[in-house]
């Protein structure tokens, strides 16, 4: 079922359907006569004797230059060619369809005086597989992200590279522009007055990372409550501070919310049931295991902060300036970044936080005197074998990364267009350093399910009916404890069962939970069918 645009905001599920499952995408009718519309107020302002910015004027630091009437379509042209100035390792093909999806939904709006035939082309881009190749470094999240939506326009004009490619398939075919629009069937635009401006004047590459990072933050932080009750029952843990009436003492959802799903993935256990009695001498649980619902709620209340910030986002029609209801066309200053950078950057601190604890967590597990009667480095035959060690360096390498990408972005700002542009949100800075930072905690995450569930294993009771089940499930892809063998190939089987969603379908955390509404689940499914999930 294609995704209509332009009948309701866009939910940050859908942006993912498009961007990364290649749904496809259709304009509604009310948004086409809305364009219509904007048009011809930009058609009569264009004809008139008076300066209208980015109509009949140059940009920017350039603003009061008047451009005359048979030189405003190069106006418009030169924008984007000039624009057109990113540089470095091409952007995941995801990315650059979101933002070309999250513009197209604002030229749908009827607030920034596009032509039909112009928002046309791009759905019909999106639909055809062509992503242009935009480079890494050039936006400031400011002015919108200029860069990389000037890279978009400019395969709409025909020119620059792009890459052709179908639903599913993970390397296209890299061309140019115009040999990818002409095999689609389709037309290059001839941009006209304050198009080019439209098409680039927007938080789009930025808003589509933060969309992409809660879906995957949907799955990672339920796997996150999994990896740590998988650590709690390995490490004769209990599951006493976990109670709803504690939570409650301290009602932050995240906090209740992930507490819950850790009890219910212990509830039954003949692991944790078989020191509960006043043979027990322990008081209580090294922090790592106690305090997780506090560590992981918090980021769950981060996440559903930044999905709120993410949904005002996805209800807004960012361009300047922007037509208005009432024929006028204003400048604004709507297109800083800085709502979205902020939760950018508080998410990447979040999740240091989570990896940080997950990798306390799996240390605990080989070090003997804090494993309760495990093996050294839970090797096979210590000594000889060095077990998991190595796995617990890589771990700590990634947490030493998170911790510098947990570092804000959106604090700094260089000025620029000759002091125009003097405060700028670096938003797209933020996102790209989110996305580094989600991968860090799904590596993190799978490292420690399968050390906790090698650590379980070597107990004397069976673990957990749902915990069993999602060690039974990663042992279909990764051995259990023998002799010393290539420890990355594990690693690399654990991470693609952790981010690919098989430890959660096992564990039965797919449904339930406010996180799963209806199009979270449909989306989480496909991507697991995508992934190669168990």
């Amino acid at each position: 079922m294609a995704v209509v645009i332009g009948d309701a905001p866009l939910t940050r599920h859908q942006v993912v359907q498009v961007a990364r499952f290649d749904a496809r995408v259709e304009l509604s009718p009310a948004a086409l006569e809305r364009i219509d519309a904007a048009r011809v107020v930009i058609d009569a302002l264009a004809a008139d004797d008076r300066p209208h910015y980015g109509i009949s004027t140059g940009f920017g630091a350039l603003a009061n230059t008047a451009i005359a009437p048979a030189d405003r379509t190069r106006l418009q042209q030169s924008l984007i060619r000039s624009h057109a100035a990113s540089s470095g390792e091409a952007v995941e093909r995801e990315v650059v369809r979101g933002l070309m999806l999250l513009r197209l939904q604002t030229l749908a709006t009827g607030r920034t005086g596009v032509r039909r035939a112009t928002a046309e082309l791009y759905a019909a881009m999106l639909n055809a597989g062509i992503t242009p190749v935009v480079g890494e470094y050039g936006s400031l999240g400011c002015s919108g992200d200029l860069a990389p939506l000037s890279h978009v326009a400019l395969a709409a004009m025909g020119e620059g590279v792009v890459e052709v490619s179908g639903p599913g398939e993970l390397d296209g075919e890299v061309m140019d522009a115009s040999a990818a629009l002409e095999r689609a069937g389709l037309a290059p635009v001839v941009l006209a007055e304050k198009e080019g401006l439209a098409l680039v004047n927007g938080t789009d590459g930025m808003l589509a990372m933060l969309c992409l990072a809660l879906a995957d933050l949907d799955k990672l932080l339920a796997t996150a409550d999994l990896a740590a009750a998988m650590s709690v029952e390995g490490l004769l843990g209990t599951d006493a501070p976990f109670a709803a009436d504690l939570m409650a003492l301290r009602p932050h959802p995240g906090q209740a919310a992930s507490a819950a799903t850790i009890a219910a993935l212990l509830e039954g256990s003949p692991i944790v049931a078989s020191h509960k009695g006043h043979e027990d001498t322990r008081v209580q649980d090294a922090y790592s295991l106690r305090c997780a619902p506090q560590v992981h709620g918090t980021a769950r209340d981060t996440a559903a902060h930044a999905a709120r910030v993410a949904e005002v986002e996805l209800a807004s029609a960012i361009d300047n300036p922007v037509v208005l209801p009432d024929g006028r066309v204003v400048s604004n200053g709507n297109f800083h970044g800085a709502p979205v950078a902020a939760v950018l950057d508080f998410l990447a601190i979040s999740i240091a936080d989570v990896a940080s604890m997950s990798e306390r967590r799996s240390d605990r597990f080989l070090d003997p005197a804090r494993s309760w009667g495990l093996p050294p480095f839970l090797a096979d035959d210590p000594g000889v074998d060095s077990g998991l060690m190595i796995a617990q360096y890589t771990q700590a390498g990634i947490v030493s990364e998170l911790k510098r990408l947990a570092v804000p972005a959106s604090v700094d700002s260089i000025p620029s267009s000759a002091m125009q542009e003097d405060h700028v949100s670096m938003g797209w800075g933020a996102a790209r350093k989110l996305r580094r930072a989600v991968d860090g905690l799904g590596r993190v995450l799978a490292i420690e399910v399968m050390t906790a569930a090698r650590g379980i294993e070597l107990r004397a009771e069976p673990a957990g009916e749902r915990t069993g089940r999602v060690i039974a499930g990663l042992r279909r892809l990764v051995p259990g404890i023998g002799p010393d063998r290539f420890l990355a190939r594990d690693i690399e089987a654990s991470v693609a069962f952790v981010v690919g969603g098989g430890a959660l379908i096992e564990a039965g955390l797919v449904t339930g939970g406010e996180a799963w509404t209806a199009d979270a689940a449909e989306a989480f499914q496909v991507g697991i069918d995508r992934e190669g999930g168990a």
